[in-house]
């Protein structure tokens, strides 16, 4: 791991973002609350949530920090969720990997509980797809200057 003994606390907010297309049976399913396995949105948020907290376990190399706030938004469109990420800590690193983390686990989360209707008559997932996560944004700022 790098050492960042030396280096000033500092403010750290990181937006990561990522989609899910699924098919627009599934996305009616989702809106109207019919999802057998639970409630989508919120099983994937508070999975989200534990994904940043949980990053230096799965990341050996990220050092643990103390997160102050994750927030997870998710956008339903017609056949895809868009899931956008904020989290911020004080802290000697960087939070880009708790936020992409916490929106992978989101995204793989929604996989899990909408799967059984994606699915195909030979149990493939031909349309289904997680892609463009991303670092939307970062911000490094003193401390001392909030």
């Amino acid at each position: 791991m790098i050492n960042i003994s030396k280096k000033p606390e500092q403010h750290r907010e990181a937006i990561a973002q990522g989609k899910i297309a699924l098919k627009p049976e599934t996305m009616k399913l989702i809106k109207e609350g019919k999802v057998e396995k639970g409630a989508p949105i919120q099983i994937a948020t508070l999975a989200g949530i534990q994904g940043a907290k949980l990053t230096p376990l799965v990341m050996p190399l990220c050092h643990p920090i103390s997160i102050e706030s994750t927030d997870i938004n998710m956008k339903i469109r017609d056949n895809s969720i868009i899931v956008t990420t904020r989290v911020i800590a004080n802290g000697k690193t960087g939070v880009e990997m708790e936020a992409l983390t916490a929106t992978a686990v989101a995204l793989l989360n929604l996989w899990d509980v909408i799967k059984k209707y994606e699915k195909d008559e030979d149990g493939q997932y031909p349309t289904t797809m997680i892609s463009s996560i991303r670092v939307l944004r970062k911000v490094k700022k003193d401390v001392k200057k909030l």
